[in-house]
């Protein structure tokens, strides 16, 4: 079997890929060890970037986003008793948000790559990459997919990046010592707008996923078991964090999904070796404090994809040479953001009493300063 791109997992990254590739009509088989059912259902991101959200529209999957996707045009942050908010509408004019669950995206692109007759398989075994120096494939299942280029989607724990040899990358991690306690609740969002909470107590998250559906998450310990946090427990301690400013009740409800996110940082450098690229989680993990992880794997697969058009339609490498450092620079600013965001808003047990009284002088300067709120804004909704 031949193709012209093998991709390795049906997460955002290798399926929005497959799909713009076919676009160029570029060849593409995705690979994927779970099955369809899992894919779909597993809940991870759910804010997207003017950018990303930019990319499905004109990627032609973004139909359902436009309709049931929930805009935002702000963010609170609270804290001392008082919530601030920062205007994405007069910051980053004609810039927002957009609410929209990172299974709904991949519902969308699995959907559309079937409809166009895309080669996507699903509990794949055994996957292996071979020859990216020269001549690569991929075997899984007892078969074996020939292919010019490989591009390894699959996330922080695939075999992509382990496949390349040791010592050719750099690696950039950071482990914090927190965890978010994420849930998803039957119950009506209690703001119209994302709330994010500094207290003594930890940090708290409101968010939703639809009008009848709120996403939250509580700063908890890095070894917090999730049978430790019954529902009385987290409803109370998300009252105790967010019920902090006067008037402001939270609506509670049934909690259909619970878990425990460690929060941790990691960078892969380069992005790329021999014929083997990375993209997404594969390549770079942010703490999810700056909502920045399914945006930085779109923006990997618009510069990947670009590189390859010109590859395959010029005979040109030359950005796909650059591919790595293209993508890096993103990268980078948007670890510097995501860290920049949880050491703002989140306590930390070591701090003495200067520290948290920084900590607290600097969230009054971002909410008090237009030109640290417009920095602010402009790295949420996502640069150019």
């Amino acid at each position: 079997m031949r193709t012209q791109v093998g991709i390795i997992g049906a997460g955002p990254a290798g399926l929005l890929l497959s799909h713009l590739l076919h676009l160029r009509g570029i060849s593409s088989v995705v690979l994927e060890k779970r099955g369809r059912d899992y894919v779909e259902r597993r809940v991870r991101a759910g804010v997207l970037e003017q950018g990303t959200v930019d990319t499905l529209v004109e990627a032609g999957v973004g139909e359902r986003l436009r309709r049931e996707g929930l805009p935002h045009h702000g963010i609170e942050l609270r804290y001392g008793g008082a919530g601030h908010r920062i205007p994405f509408e007069k910051l980053v004019p004609g810039r927002s948000i957009t609410v929209y669950g990172q299974q709904e995206v991949v519902k969308d692109l699995i959907a559309a790559r079937l409809a166009a007759g895309g080669d996507v398989r699903f509990e794949i075994e055994d996957v292996a990459v071979h020859g990216l120096e020269s001549e690569p494939y991929v075997t899984f299942g007892g078969e074996r997919l020939d292919c010019e280029v490989i591009a390894g989607c699959d996330g922080f724990h695939g075999v992509s990046r382990p496949s390349i040899p040791e010592g050719v990358l750099s690696v950039f991690e950071r482990e914090y010592p927190f965890a978010w306690l994420g849930i998803l609740a039957k119950v009506a969002p209690s703001s119209e707008e994302l709330i994010y909470t500094r207290t003594e107590r930890g940090f708290a998250l409101h968010s939703m996923r639809s009008p009848t559906v709120s996403r939250f998450y509580l700063q908890v310990p890095a070894d917090a078991r999730v049978e430790d946090w019954p529902d009385e427990r987290i409803w109370a301690e998300l009252r105790a964090r967010l019920e902090s400013v006067p008037g402001f009740t939270l609506g509670t409800g049934e909690i259909t999904e619970k878990g425990v996110t460690p929060m941790r940082a990691f960078v892969a450098e380069p992005m790329q070796y021999g014929r083997l690229y990375l993209a997404g989680d594969a390549a770079h993990i942010v703490p999810p404090t700056g909502a920045k992880g399914l945006n930085l794997a779109v923006a990997d697969v618009r510069v990947l994809t670009e590189a390859l058009a010109a590859y395959f339609g010029h005979g040109s490498a030359e950005l796909l040479d650059g591919y790595s450092e293209a993508c890096l620079r993103r990268v980078w600013r948007a670890q510097h953001f995501s860290w920049w965001m949880t050491t703002l808003l989140h306590t930390f047990e070591d701090d003495d009493p200067y520290g948290r009284r920084l900590q607290m002088s600097y969230l009054e300067y971002v909410t008090s300063s237009e030109a640290a709120a417009t920095t602010l804004a402009e790295n949420y909704v996502g640069l150019p």
